[in-house]
């Protein structure tokens, strides 16, 4: 089916509009011209109000002074005719065969943001690609992979950062190459060394009783020749003395004593040695664990990338409205553009494309303002529009020969006017 579109519209009365006709082109851009405060907006509103119901309705859709209410009369591609007029301006829609319907019908064709294009443009980032991604139906797909790709990214993130602190930290750590790989234990060295001077005190004690039985001798000699009368006596003691003398300097002459000067060395150095083994072994471990990191770096690299693979062939595949048109991070991009830095043409046919995506069937939209543009970019629009049997029908401010209508003071420019009916008198009391 073809998608339907405005062949022809009569308005009158309507906000500032007294009395316009007007006959779109087909496909293509018809642009509504003339100065300010003229009535251009009032010909969208109009047919906004027409086709999109009483969501649309003007807030003061009678035009002020007029004592006729509005009167719309659009006539479709497919045959309907759509009116609204009376006192009420009550919705009346037929279709060539005479056949009455209503808001309904119009509803099956008419996409609401054709007529409020600017919802659609003003709305957040965000908003416009979760209109795109609804539209092709890979929303939930996309995401899925995007929230993958967001943990996968804070996770590798992670990993990278640690890797990198542990392979800076294994870079400025010390290493002693002469450094045993076990820490020493100082308990084997001090036992060593206790049981050397146990030693030595037993051969120091095996000293002092030699001096003991010399210095007894010496005492003895003296009381044997101050004591003669005692003499007896004292000679066995003497004997044994000698006796005692003769055994302990048997023992004696034979004692070495051992040197703990390389223990005392050792313990000294203990704790810088394990200083030394302690700083290797923590370098060593800050290597490994960079390593290790590395590589769990490198893994989810490949996850990250193969979720971003996924996503790419998604968009790839899916049914895009323009042929440069993706969604990245959540937001829409067209030709490597975020909805910010695109320019205002490009702005408008991301929205149009997307609208007339939304609903097929619908094949025209409302543009307002259109005076951002200028002329060569305009006409590359139009173009555009023609090339994708689309119609727009566009306000801008200016009266140039790019307009296809012109509206002064609620007519159109060059059409015959209507007549005007006086303003019906109201009556008040005391009046006459």
């Amino acid at each position: 089916m073809d998608s339907i579109k405005i062949n022809k519209l009569e308005i009158e009365n309507v906000k500032r509009i007294k009395a316009v006709k007007i006959e779109p082109t087909a496909n293509g851009l018809t642009i509504v011209g003339g100065n300010n405060n003229q009535g251009k907006t009032s010909v969208l509103d109009s047919i906004a109000w027409a086709l999109g119901g009483e969501n649309f309705r003007p807030s003061k859709a009678q035009r002020e002074g007029s004592a006729i209410p509005p009167n719309l009369h659009m006539v479709m591609s497919n045959g309907l005719v759509v009116e609204r007029k009376g006192k009420n301006s009550s919705l009346k829609v037929t279709d060539p065969n005479g056949n009455k319907g209503g808001q309904q019908l119009l509803n099956e064709f008419v996409e609401q943001l054709a007529l409020n294009l600017p919802k659609f443009m003003e709305s957040s980032g965000k908003e416009k690609a979760r209109t795109l991604l609804k539209i092709i139906g890979i929303g939930d797909q996309l995401a899925e992979l995007e929230q993958q790709e967001k943990e996968l990214y804070n996770e590798r993130l992670a990993i990278g950062r640690i890797a990198d602190q542990k392979e800076k930290y294994a870079k400025e750590q010390p290493y002693f190459p002469d450094a045993p790989k076990d820490l020493v234990s100082p308990t084997e060295l001090i036992r060593q060394q206790q049981e050397i001077l146990a030693r030595n005190g037993e051969n120091q004690r095996k000293r002092e009783c030699v001096r003991s039985y010399q210095q007894s001798i010496a005492f003895l000699d003296q009381e044997v020749e101050a004591m003669r009368e005692q003499l007896q006596k004292k000679e066995q003691e003497l004997a044994d003395a000698k006796n005692s003398l003769n055994v302990a300097m048997m023992d004696a002459q034979e004692l070495q004593d051992q040197s703990t000067a390389e223990l005392e060395q050792n313990i000294a150095n203990i704790e810088e040695i394990n200083r030394k083994v302690r700083a290797n072994m923590d370098k060593d471990k800050a290597e490994e664990d960079a390593l290790t990191y590395k590589e769990q770096y490198d893994r989810l690299t490949v996850k990250l990338n193969d979720v971003r693979t996924a996503e790419t062939d998604l968009l790839k595949n899916a049914d895009l409205p323009l042929p440069e048109l993706a969604v990245k991070e959540g937001e829409l991009v067209y030709k490597g553009q975020k909805w910010d830095n695109m320019s205002g043409s490009d702005r408008l046919r991301v929205a149009t494309a997307i609208v007339r995506k939304l609903n097929p069937k619908c094949g025209f939209v409302l543009l307002d303002k259109l005076e951002q543009m200028d002329i060569r970019t305009l006409n590359e629009f139009g173009a555009w529009l023609e090339q994708e049997g689309l119609q727009a029908i566009a306000t801008r401010v200016s009266t140039g020969d790019e307009c296809s209508i012109l509206i002064d003071d609620g007519y159109v420019s060059g059409q015959e006017i209507p007549e005007e009916q006086p303003k019906k008198k109201e009556w008040k009391a005391g009046d006459f």
